[in-house]
């Protein structure tokens, strides 16, 4: 069956770096399109970054372009997000998720499996 085991998470003080790993298993990862999502307490889920098939297309929120990089590694099936000059606001339980199509999104409803998630919190 698919599975999706989000690692990583931790306390960070801001300004620190992180890096989230997603493993997946059960199906092609190579043939697939992943995200990241974020859900921050008391706040709704938030589309955070995509990546193609092949790992040399990416797509990326306002919210964390320039400090945020996904990349992932097919030959190992597993997604990172390299998460750099982290804020406060990026506190959240970080979700990677599979794609239903070869498309880029940040619309949830077209992703159809997802992590439990690994949790994020940036404190001083």
């Amino acid at each position: 069956q698919v599975q999706l085991v989000e690692s990583g998470g931790g306390l960070v003080q801001p300004g620190g770096s992180l890096r989230l790993s997603c493993a997946a298993s059960g199906f092609t990862f190579s043939s697939y399109y992943m995200s990241w999502v974020r859900r921050a307490p008391g706040k709704g889920p938030e589309w955070v970054s995509a990546i193609n098939t092949g790992g040399g297309s990416t797509r990326y929120a306002d919210s964390v372009k320039g400090r945020f990089t996904i990349s992932r590694d097919n030959a190992k099936n597993i997604m990172y997000l390299q998460m750099n000059n982290l804020k406060p606001e990026d506190t959240a339980l970080y979700y990677c998720g599979r794609a239903r199509e070869k498309e880029f999104s940040n619309a949830l409803i077209d992703y159809d499996y997802w992590g439990q998630g690994t949790q994020v919190t940036v404190s001083s």
